[in-house]
């Protein structure tokens, strides 16, 4: 049976396109991708930083009995602080050359994600949001609950971009539903972000300026970065994704 040229053509056209949705869903077969990344594209590559659960430039205090499941790190600074009582499930890396890398990495997701389209501006952080690029014009405040939907989506990602604070009030918290996943959630912070008494925040932070947990605010999954000065903490639980 012979195609005609004009249909071998529209053919020839979909195939790279199908190709292409197949290596973006990780699949081979497209009738079988997951729906998406989502608007957002693919998750930042956090190369060496991915292993650390906080990390600084100037500073690094802890107050009480914190708890990091991961690698802490600090560069080019060399004040790390209450490391005992706070325990590092880790490694401490202060000024080594895994610490220099980090940092470069960390730098480098930032811009990337701080470069990514809006999809929606100036969202509501207290109700469900799907996958997608959201964008606020100065601060950001989490005062209840906010839901991150993956609509069945293990690879959906969701970008926050915050010229300057992010703040969280006492017990807020971010919760995952539908396959969304802590290791595809970030929050681009151009100042300072604070994570209110006893939040329970979800997703990587990576603050221009600076991190703060009160007391006993927890980051279920995810990191808290700073890139030019300090990561404060104040009995609390930090876990990777």
């Amino acid at each position: 049976m012979k195609l005609s040229r004009r249909f071998s053509g529209r053919l020839a056209a979909i195939l790279p396109v199908a190709a292409l949705i197949a290596a973006l869903c990780g699949c081979h077969d497209p009738g079988t991708c997951p729906p998406y990344f989502g608007p957002a594209g693919p998750a930042p590559a956090l190369g060496a930083a991915a292993g650390f659960g906080a990390f600084a430039a100037q500073t690094l205090t802890n107050t009480g009995l914190s708890v990091v499941n991961a690698d802490v790190g600090l560069t080019p600074g060399s004040s790390v602080t209450g490391f005992p009582p706070g325990i590092i499930n880790g490694t401490l890396h202060i000024n080594d050359a895994v610490a220099a890398q980090a940092k470069l990495d960390a730098q480098a997701a930032y811009n990337d994600l701080a470069g990514r389209p809006c999809n929606t501006t100036s969202p509501n952080l207290n109700g469900t949001l799907a996958p997608g690029v959201y964008c606020f014009p100065s601060s950001a405040s989490l005062t209840t609950t906010l839901v991150l939907d993956g609509q069945g989506s293990a690879n959906a990602v969701f970008v926050f971009q915050i010229p300057t604070t992010l703040i969280t009030a006492t017990n807020s918290s971010v919760q995952l539903i539908n396959g969304a996943s802590a290791k595809n959630v970030f929050w681009q912070v151009g100042s300072s972000a604070t994570l209110g008494t006893n939040t329970a925040f979800q997703g990587t932070i990576i603050a221009n300026t600076s991190v703060t947990l009160n007391t006993g605010a927890k980051i279920v999954k995810g990191r808290a970065m700073a890139l030019l000065a300090s990561v404060t903490l104040d009995t609390n639980v930090i876990t990777t994704p």
